[in-house]
Order: structure tokens, then C-alpha cells, then sequence
């Protein structure tokens, strides 16, 4: 039981930080694809929540210890997040952000760009739960290929 704990919070955090990294290892660990879709999401999910009720004291504590240095302003990565807002809005940026983004980030530009906390979350957990759906289902499937293969 404690080796099965161990395999489910490592697809949790592992999700936290790159939603991609929860369907990689649960498929690595052999995990069902429930179980892996599950982690996964709320994994993302936690990360959400988080930022977007202590939002205010992680840019505090963020900007306190940063090194003060000039950034491009309009980096090609900016310019991408700024075309997907113009065109699908907050649904479009909280639906992408498991593919292109992470979910530390995505979150963090839909709250400084000022998005409703009810809208963010509900947004967000459509968006981690169809991916993780998706991504751990192919992944399943590719490594059960590759192992036939093999």
C-alpha cells in the first residue's frame, strides 16, 4: 500500500509543475489510466487554487528575492499568450494551458490579467480534466505499442 501511495503522489506533484509529467510517469509506473487521469488533474487543480487564493503573497515573496534585470517585453512566448486571450479569452488560455503552458503559469497570467476566481477554476478544472483524460489515454496507448514492439 505505501509503494501505491508513493506512485500516486508522484503523478500529483509531478502534474503540479507540468501537467505532462503526471500521465508520463503514471504510465511509466503502471498505473491504471483512472488512476493516472485522476492524479493528474487534481494535481493541476491544486496548483490553481493555490495561486489563485494566495496570488498576492507569491508575488510579494516572488519579486522581493528577483533579481532586478531588464526582459524583453515582447518575447515570442508573450506575443503567443496575447494572441490566444484576443482570440478565444479565458476559456481559450485556461484550455491550452496544460498543452503550451504549465499550470503555474497559466494561472499566474489569468490572474494578473484580472480573471473572476469562479470563472478561473471552473475554466481550469474543464481544461484538467479533458487533458488528462486525453494525454494519459494516448500515452497508455503509445507505450502499449512501443512495448509490443519491442
Amino acid at each position: 500500500m505505501k509503494e501505491q501511495i508513493l506512485k500516486w503522489s508522484s503523478v500529483y506533484f509531478s502534474s503540479m509543475f507540468k501537467f505532462v509529467g503526471g500521465p508520463l510517469l503514471g504510465s511509466s509506473m503502471d498505473l491504471t489510466l483512472l488512476e493516472t487521469w485522476f492524479f493528474t488533474s487534481m494535481g493541476m487543480m491544486t496548483t490553481v487554487l493555490v495561486i489563485s487564493y494566495f496570488h498576492a503573497p507569491i508575488y510579494r515573496v516572488f519579486y522581493r528575492y528577483r533579481k532586478r534585470k531588464s526582459r524583453k517585453v515582447f518575447s515570442s512566448r508573450n506575443r503567443m499568450f496575447v494572441s490566444i486571450w484576443r482570440k478565444w479569452g479565458s476559456f481559450g488560455v485556461a484550455f491550452l494551458t496544460p498543452v503550451l503552458f504549465s499550470p503555474i503559469v497559466g494561472t499566474l497570467l489569468m490572474v494578473s490579467l484580472g480573471e473572476k476566481k469562479n470563472r478561473l477554476i471552473s475554466y481550469m478544472a474543464f481544461s484538467a480534466f479533458f487533458w488528462g483524460g486525453i494525454i494519459s489515454h494516448f500515452i497508455d496507448l503509445l507505450v502499449e505499442f512501443l512495448m509490443q514492439t519491442v
